[in-house]
């Protein structure tokens, strides 16, 4: 790993530069700023902050000289992280942001995200004891292509399958090929795909041995 980046394990003052790094990453893999400017935090708070309050042993963040620049995190039982979600973090969102009205086609972004706080979009994979795990990463662009992510995810699949996990999953955006490449690289398989056009996802999945690489 080049000497000007550092992989360790995410800290409660990495929070907004977590968010930060989502934000960045947050147009199907693009910079989402412009498209977030009025409420940077809003895809961080479904995609990022769950997995730090509930989930810190799974959490990594990437770092140089700059900053933090990237992160990868992970849940041992996906329904479970649900749960929480629903029963603990959801209910303050629905408090603080009003639902969006009007005709959904005209929504901007950020209103979908809105919506998404008041009716999330649970995904499970089936068969879901294969895969009960997941994963969620970004970088931004100054630390891609160098085989970090590739060692980020390494390292928390090793922590998920030492907790006995038999496989994870993740979800990305169709639009989104080069994260696609990526994963399939690693040995992600296709589960399922759900929704059309610009909001299609994609869901992988990967079987894991007792050290985290590919059953």
């Amino acid at each position: 790993m080049p000497e000007e980046f550092k992989i360790r394990k995410a800290t409660p003052a990495d929070r907004e530069a977590a968010y930060w790094v989502c934000l960045k990453t947050g147009d199907h893999g693009d910079d989402g700023e412009a498209l977030f400017s009025e409420d940077p935090d809003a895809l961080a708070r479904i995609y990022v902050g769950p997995y730090l309050k509930y989930e810190p042993d799974l959490a990594l963040v990437l770092e140089d000289n700059e900053g933090v620049c990237g992160y990868c995190l992970g849940a041992i039982d996906s329904r479970q992280l649900y749960d929480r979600y629903e029963q603990e973090w959801r209910p303050e969102l629905t408090q603080d942001f009003p639902e969006p009205n009007g005709d959904p086609s005209r929504w901007t972004p950020l209103e979908q995200v809105y919506h998404l706080y008041h009716h999330p979009d649970y995904y499970c994979p089936e068969p879901y004891e294969l895969y009960p795990s997941q994963l969620h990463i970004d970088l931004v662009p100054r630390a891609q292509g160098r085989g970090l992510g590739r060692r980020m995810i390494d390292e928390v699949a090793s922590k998920i399958a030492a907790k006995g996990s038999p496989g994870v999953h993740l979800g990305m955006s169709a639009k989104n090929d080069r994260a696609h490449r990526f994963y399939l690289k690693l040995g992600f398989e296709e589960l399922a795909r759900d929704g059309s056009g610009e909001n299609q996802a994609i869901y992988l999945g990967k079987r894991l041995n007792e050290r985290g690489g590919s059953a």
